[in-house]
C-alpha cells in the first residue's frame, strides 16, 4: 500500500484508506456527488465520486475501511485523487479504523504523568480543587479527544498533546517571568480547552455536539467552572475563582475569535499567547512534515492563507 504522503503527482495507486468525512454535495447542474477525504497515519488526500447514487451514499460512510483505486493529481493547485474506484474493504483485509488514524506523538501514560506533576504545582487550594475535580470528571475523553477539527492536533489524543505542550511552555514563561502567578496559569492552561469534550463527538469522524454548536467550549467550560464552584462551596466573588474564569473566557484573545472578553491581566494574556503558539506551531509542522527540502507546502488557511518553505540543511 502507497502511503498518502508518498504519492507523487500523476501517480496511479491502490490501497486501503480511511474515510475520513464524507458530504453529500450538488453540481451546478443539480446532479449529486460525494466529496470525501481519505485519510492514513501519513496525512489525507480528498476527491470526488460523481456517481453518487444511493448504494454509494449508503456504503461511502465517515469512519469506514476502503479499498482505493485513483490518480493524484492537482486541481486549482491542490492535490486530489481522481478517477476512483472505491470498495468497503472486507473481513479478511486490514479493517480497523483505528490502525488509519494519526494519533498523539506521546504515550498516554507519560502525558498522564506530566499533568499529575503539574497538578501538584498548583499551590492555590481553591484553583487545586477546582482543576482536581473537572480533570476527574474528564478523565477518559481529556487522553482520547482532538484539540480541534480540522486545524490543530486533529487527532486522537490531541487535546491533552496540545494542553501539555502549553504547560511546558507555560513552566519556561514563568521561570522567565517571576511576576506570574503559577498556579493560575497551570490552571488555566489545562482547563482552557477542556469543555471540548463537551464540544466534540469523539476522536472519530469528528463533529460538533449540539452544546458545541450552540454554545462552543468557551462558555461551556466557565459552566463547569461555576457548578464545580457551587458544588465546593466557593462563592462567587471569590476573586482567585474570578481570576481563573477570566483566563478560560479570555483565552481566545480577540472578541472576534470568540472571547467574551479580551484578556485583562498578565496571566489571561500569557495563557491566550502560548495557546496560539502551540496551535500555530503544530499547522505549520503539519503542513511542511511531508515536504522535500527546497519545497513549499499547500497554503494553510488558519495562519493567513500563507505557505510555508522546508529549507534545505546543506
Amino acid at each position: 500500500m502507497v502511503l498518502i504522503k508518498n504519492l507523487e503527482i500523476g501517480d496511479f495507486f491502490e490501497g486501503f484508506y480511511l474515510i475520513k468525512s464524507v458530504e453529500l454535495r450538488q453540481t451546478r447542474a443539480g446532479k449529486d456527488y460525494l466529496a470525501l477525504s481519505f485519510q492514513d497515519r501519513s496525512g489525507t488526500i480528498n476527491g470526488n465520486i460523481w456517481d453518487a447514487n444511493p448504494k454509494a451514499v449508503e456504503q461511502f460512510r465517515a469512519g469506514r475501511v476502503v479499498h482505493m483505486r485513483a490518480l493524484k493529481e492537482l486541481y486549482n493547485g491542490m492535490p486530489q485523487v481522481n478517477k476512483i474506484q472505491l470498495r468497503i474493504a472486507n473481513d479478511n483485509e486490514p479493517n480497523n479504523p483505528r490502525d488509519y488514524r494519526e494519533s498523539s506523538p506521546a504515550q498516554e501514560k507519560d502525558l498522564r504523568e506530566y499533568v499529575q506533576s503539574i497538578v501538584f504545582k498548583i499551590e492555590n487550594a481553591t484553583l487545586n480543587r477546582i482543576v482536581r475535580a473537572i480533570l476527574k470528571k474528564f478523565d477518559k475523553e481529556f487522553y482520547e479527544f482532538p484539540a480541534a477539527k480540522t486545524n490543530h492536533h486533529a487527532f486522537e489524543g490531541g487535546l491533552a498533546y496540545h494542553t501539555t505542550t502549553m504547560l511546558h511552555l507555560a513552566e519556561k514563561v514563568c521561570e522567565v517571568y517571576p511576576q506570574l502567578d503559577e498556579s493560575l496559569m497551570f490552571a488555566g492552561v489545562l482547563l482552557h480547552d477542556m469543555a471540548k469534550c463537551l464540544e466534540f463527538t469523539g476522536s472519530e469522524n469528528t463533529s460538533y455536539t449540539l452544546r458545541g454548536n450552540l454554545l462552543g467550549h468557551i462558555v461551556l467550560i466557565d459552566e463547569e467552572v461555576s457548578k464545580v464552584a457551587l458544588e465546593l462551596g466557593f462563592d462567587d466573588d471569590n476573586e482567585e475563582l474570578l481570576m481563573l474564569r477570566h483566563c478560560l473566557l479570555s483565552h481566545h484573545g480577540e472578541l472576534e475569535y470568540g472571547s467574551p472578553v479580551r484578556p485583562q491581566i498578565m496571566e489571561a494574556e500569557m495563557i491566550h499567547q502560548i495557546d496560539v503558539m502551540d496551535a500555530n506551531m503544530m499547522m505549520m509542522t503539519t503542513a511542511t512534515a511531508t515536504l522535500e527540502p527546497g519545497q513549499f507546502s499547500q497554503r494553510v488557511w488558519a495562519l493567513s492563507n500563507r505557505n510555508f518553505y522546508k529549507p534545505r540543511n546543506d
